[in-house]
């Protein structure tokens, strides 16, 4: 395996792939962010940004929800809830009082006992606006703090972190009103919200729930533009059209075309990386701390700087499917059920899916695919056996499965490295690959000693 990445690669490829992710830990349609992208772009360009802020737009609307994992296991705790589904739905209410309740009511605690479901409902009813105010802070700042490590302008990232507040100021986290939001900010929530109304009741929708919002949400000049372009049946149908991804990736103004070299993915991997980890407080730096005992291990290999570097990729994203599982399952402190099980074993798929529509990362969606499985074909997704498990798998394999055994997770506490390591010999040249281990059983030796 080996690092070779276009220097021609285009960034806009790039997140736009990345971007499907943020639509599965969202609960959202596949395309979610670039269909938001096409309808506020378009709404940009109506209003006349200028190139650059058309560009900033660009990327905020495929970034909008780059924060969107940090409230998951926060919501699960609160509401009891499956966060997918409650994110989902939360997107198609308005804020008023008669549809919080109604939304509050039927999405906490269904599957809780009784009386959890009503002390739970009852904390909210109580104390909704403070608990709404920190799921949306830690979701915009969040957010806003790693599109800067991705090296986004502070345009990109003031977007990100505005997206939930609305024109009358009863919006959240901070309540800013009217110019005190910034416009590509406005627009971002705008095209969401088109979004999710188009996709689940149509064009007539989405246009009624703008109209209804002018005012409260939106600025009412932006609605007015929004408005007339909606009056275009080209405008609608290009949502539904299968060279969607292409369209989009074509409004990027072409003399602001970003472009990414190694040391810049390098740094989407690892901010991805945080997205994923975000997802639950159990896999806090789990990412990164397999990358870097993935390395350990390739050192030891006498691998290659290059092959490394890809490596170390592979590791900080492997899990990126993580972000299409439920919390609720994702946090159980319980035994799986088999249906819950089958749900845990889905993220390889996600991760391999998400990977492989990458250029530059579709040499290590093999591992995204199939890092669970294992030399004797007792793993998963597809059961896969000895030389069928390319050795850039078996070297993450064994990093994270030692990391998951060395952390805290929801059912114990962490364990000893020595333990972990005997626990892991147990299964060499049946389930590990012997190489791989003998490599991280030395780098940690060494790491003892130092």
């Amino acid at each position: 395996m080996t690092a070779a990445p276009s220097p021609d690669l285009r960034l806009a490829d790039l997140i736009g792939a990345l971007s499907h992710a943020l639509d599965l830990t969202e609960g959202q349609p596949r395309g979610h962010c670039i269909r938001c992208c096409w309808i506020g772009f378009n709404l940009g360009a109506a209003i006349g940004f200028s190139r650059e802020e058309l560009s900033d737009l660009y990327y905020a609307l495929l970034l909008k929800d780059l924060g969107c994992s940090s409230n998951a296991a926060r919501i699960c705790q609160l509401y009891l809830a499956d966060d997918q589904s409650f994110k989902r739905d939360f997107k198609r209410i308005d804020g008023s009082l008669p549809q919080a309740l109604r939304f509050v009511l039927g999405h906490t605690g269904l599957t809780a006992p009784m009386a959890e479901r009503f002390r739970a409902i009852i904390n909210i009813l109580r104390n909704g606006g403070e608990i709404a105010r920190e799921l949306i802070e830690a979701r915009c700042h969040r957010g806003a703090e790693i599109a800067a490590r991705m090296r986004f302008s502070a345009a990109v990232c003031s977007a990100i972190e505005n997206l939930d507040e609305h024109w009358d100021g009863r919006g959240k986290p901070e309540g800013r009103e009217r110019r005190a939001i910034p416009q590509a900010a406005q627009i971002a929530l705008l095209a969401q919200v088109a979004d999710v109304f188009f996709m689940t009741e149509g064009r007539a929708a989405a246009i009624r729930e703008i109209e209804a919002r002018a005012t409260t949400w939106f600025d009412p000049t932006l609605v007015d533009v929004f408005l007339a372009l909606a009056d275009d049946d080209g405008f609608w149908s290009v949502l539904a059209a299968p060279d969607l991804t292409a369209r989009v990736l074509a409004l990027e103004p072409e003399d602001i075309i970003r472009r990414a070299d190694d040391d810049y993915l390098d740094d989407i991997a690892l901010a991805f990386a945080k997205v994923i980890d975000a997802k639950s407080p159990y896999t806090a730096g789990h990412s990164e701390r397999v990358a870097l005992f993935t390395d350990l291990i390739a050192e030891e290999l006498g691998e290659s700087p290059a092959t490394r570097r890809t490596l170390r990729r592979a590791a900080l994203l492997h899990d990126i499917g993580k972000l299409a599982i439920p919390n609720a399952i994702l946090d159980k402190p319980g035994k799986l059920t088999a249906e819950e099980f089958a749900v845990i074993k889905s993220h390889p798929v996600h991760s391999g899916a998400v990977l492989s529509g990458i250029a530059a990362f579709r040499t290590i969606a093999e591992v995204g695919l199939s890092h669970h499985e294992k030399l004797d074909g007792t793993g998963y997704p597809h059961g896969l056996k000895g030389d069928a498990i390319s050795r850039a798998t078996r070297i993450v394999t064994i990093a994270d499965i030692f990391d998951a055994l060395t952390a805290e997770r929801p059912y114990r506490g962490p364990m000893p490295v020595s333990q972990a390591l005997a626990l892991m010999e147990k299964d060499v040249g049946k389930a590990l690959d012997p190489e791989a281990f003998a490599a991280l059983t030395r780098a940690m030796r060494q790491a003892d000693a130092a």
